[in-house]
């Protein structure tokens, strides 16, 4: 018996006026808690959706329809934050605080960081080392969030000399586990 079909037997039932076990008024009333439970289903889910800190998929869907590009995101709650930053750029949004928390759309933790030279910023990726991947596509993202009259300048960092030293006892130690050159220099803790 559905939630709603036992709640509205459970109304009726101190009437005394109705038999709601086995017959056409039970039958009825399971009908139609059935609809109802249906209903709430669909309530919960419009109701999920609705709000960026709760939605899952089509509410999601729904705001990344509105943007002109989709953050590069690897789960849930980075790809609501970067959706709510997106939403947050405003006219006003040219305080390098500003800029940094608008850059929270693009899905990663992108900083900007002033250079000393008018007119430039310089933006790295401090959870990533190396180039990040879905970089051409962060790099749009970004380059269309920033002031169109400020030069970009992009900072990567890798592992250091003295890391590889504290990691690894031997050149054998590295060849051993046979990394890229690529995947060498990422290995940072």
């Amino acid at each position: 018996m559905s939630g709603y079909a036992q709640y509205l037997k459970d109304l009726l039932r101190p009437l005394r006026v109705y038999e709601l076990e086995g017959t056409a008024n039970g039958g009825e009333l399971e009908a139609q808690g059935q609809v109802l439970d249906s209903v709430e289903t669909d309530l919960e889910e419009i109701q999920r959706e609705m709000l960026i800190s709760t939605a899952e998929d089509r509410g999601l869907e729904a705001i990344e329809g509105l943007l002109t590009r989709r953050p590069v995101a690897t789960d849930l709650e980075m790809r609501r934050a970067a959706l709510a930053a997106l939403l947050r750029i405003g006219g006003d949004s040219f305080t390098l605080a500003a800029i940094n928390d608008n850059l929270r759309g693009c899905g990663i933790n992108a900083q900007a960081r002033e250079t000393g030279k008018t007119g430039t910023v310089e933006i790295w990726f401090p959870d990533v080392p190396g180039i990040p991947d879905g970089f051409e596509e962060l790099r749009k993202i970004i380059e269309s969030i920033l002031p169109a009259h400020l030069g970009i300048e992009y900072t990567y960092w890798y592992i250091t000399w003295s890391e590889m030293e504290q990691k690894f006892a031997t050149w054998g130690d590295i060849e051993a586990i046979g990394p890229t050159w690529e995947e060498l220099e990422k290995m940072v803790e």
